[in-house]
């Protein structure tokens, strides 16, 4: 059976941790001034970021695990295509200036599909997840472990 929910370590809490995460940001994005490039750029930097680590540890970690218990390649197809998109959009910001008039507008677009992916996942592929045989603080563990890489590598 799944192992206990509410445990920091389970794969599910923490992918849940990080899509509340960047919600805050995103909210923090609409209250800003566009105009403060630098302040801008500082923020979107991070979202960037942390969501080039997570899309990373779902892709490396969870989505196979998941895709192997659940059979619903549709969704798990779905949840790929939308990485893609965000990381194009990641691309298109990480070449764009701050003060570009598009760069807010590309960051507006990249929150919201990133919240619809969001959305989905906590809807439908998390709770599909939980109904399965999968051991999800291993996978949280594994989890920890690559976001530790990626962070240590990012940093370097």
């Amino acid at each position: 059976m799944a192992k206990t929910k509410s445990k920091a370590s389970d794969a599910i809490t923490l992918l849940k941790a990080d899509h509340d995460e960047v919600k805050e940001a995103f909210k923090e994005f609409e209250k800003m001034d566009h105009e403060d490039a630098p302040a801008l750029e500082k923020l979107v930097t991070h979202v960037c970021e942390e969501l080039k680590a997570h899309t990373a540890v779902e892709e490396e970690i969870f989505y196979p695990a998941v895709r192997a218990a659940i059979g619903d390649d549709d969704l798990m197809n779905e949840a790929q295509v939308e990485h893609d998109s965000a990381k194009a959009l990641i691309e298109q910001l990480e070449g764009m200036d701050a003060s570009d008039p598009m760069y807010p507008a590309t960051f507006k677009v990249l929150c919201e599909y990133v919240l619809h992916h969001a959305k989905e996942e906590e809807d439908e592929m998390f709770p599909s997840a939980r109904k399965t045989e999968i051991d999800l603080e291993d996978l949280g563990e594994q989890i920890l472990a690559r976001k530790e890489e990626l962070t240590e590598a990012q940093s370097a």
